[in-house]
């Protein structure tokens, strides 16, 4: 990196992908942590289903972590003391997000109404720093697609 790096600057040195040492380092101790719990809460609800994949999207966008199946489920960004989750829904999760609207956190709703919808769905950008976040995160997931029983 040409400059020291600004919150939310992208991890985009091509040569090598990340691992949990270079994450923790990058968005800090407290974002690893809730890193960690997502990504922990996705293997526990969605065994064997999703094989994490780490994807370079370039010097702007850089390394992001895919869990994708027969399409995608989310996309963790790895920001400089930071990160977000990207979910995309499609029309039939749009639906199931409308009606509990009531249910989810404002802040979610907020970000949902703000959201673009484009030819592939609404994509969400959810920044991910407090147990809270994450559970919005968590909820949005389930809608999109239910976790395993008894998880």
């Amino acid at each position: 990196m040409d400059h020291s790096p600004q919150i939310g600057d992208r991890l985009t040195d091509k040569s090598t992908e990340p691992d949990d040492v270079t994450i923790r380092d990058w968005i800090g101790t407290d974002a690893f942590v809730q890193w960690s719990a997502l990504r922990d809460w996705i293997a526990v609800g969605y065994p064997e289903v999703f094989t994490p994949d780490w994807i370079y999207g370039g010097k702007k966008h850089g390394w992001s972590l895919r869990y994708k199946k027969s399409k995608a489920f989310c996309t963790l960004l790895p920001e400089y003391r930071a990160f977000a989750a990207v979910v995309v829904l499609g029309g039939a999760e749009r639906e199931k997000v409308e009606a509990r609207r009531n249910q989810l956190s404002p802040r979610l709703m907020e970000l949902y109404d703000a959201a673009e919808t484009d030819h592939d769905g609404r994509w969400l950008k959810i920044g991910i720093s407090t147990a809270d976040e994450l559970k919005d995160v968590t909820e949005l997931l389930t809608l999109k697609r239910p976790r395993r029983a008894g998880v």
